[in-house]
């Protein structure tokens, strides 16, 4: 008997219960042998991250296959340079996070970080900060963890 239905299920009443999901339906569920593929598209990044945190938390689930696009923001609502800087001071505002170690670049929303760090809940923290600046479409987190 296959497992297909279960997990899809409970995964679909995940995504239908997160509250920071205002459309859960936007997230085509998929599974296959414990693979999760979730494909559509969602208003941001925060969303995304949100949606496949909830179906890896599902029992049954053993890998998920992040498809999810980011709908493009209007140009006019924030510029690469201003996602930058408010990327910036949120990296600055946290405790957990040496921002002067931290670089970081905006292309088209997507944001790229780089630097060193000596732990790996600093790059985690850097991460999940710029995860939450609007207008942030994508991260590439190319932080290096290096102990001391």
């Amino acid at each position: 008997m296959s497992t297909k239905v279960p997990v899809q299920d409970a995964i679909r009443e995940a995504l239908d219960k997160d509250s920071r999901l205002p459309h859960p339906s936007e997230v085509a569920v998929f599974v296959e042998d414990g693979v999760v593929t979730l494909r559509g598209t969602v208003g941001s990044f925060v969303q995304r991250i949100t949606a496949v945190r909830d179906a890896r938390n599902v029992p049954g689930v053993s890998e998920v296959d992040d498809q999810i696009k980011v709908r493009i923001l209007d140009p006019d609502t924030r510029s690469d340079a201003e996602v930058a800087g408010f990327a910036l001071q949120a990296l600055a505002s946290d405790s957990d996070v040496p921002a002067e170690l931290i670089d970081l670049k905006v292309t088209d929303g997507v944001v790229t970080l780089s630097g060193e760090v000596s732990y790996q809940f600093q790059s985690d923290a850097a991460y999940n900060d710029v995860a939450e600046v609007f207008g942030v479409i994508g991260i590439t987190n190319d932080i290096r963890v290096v102990n001391p």
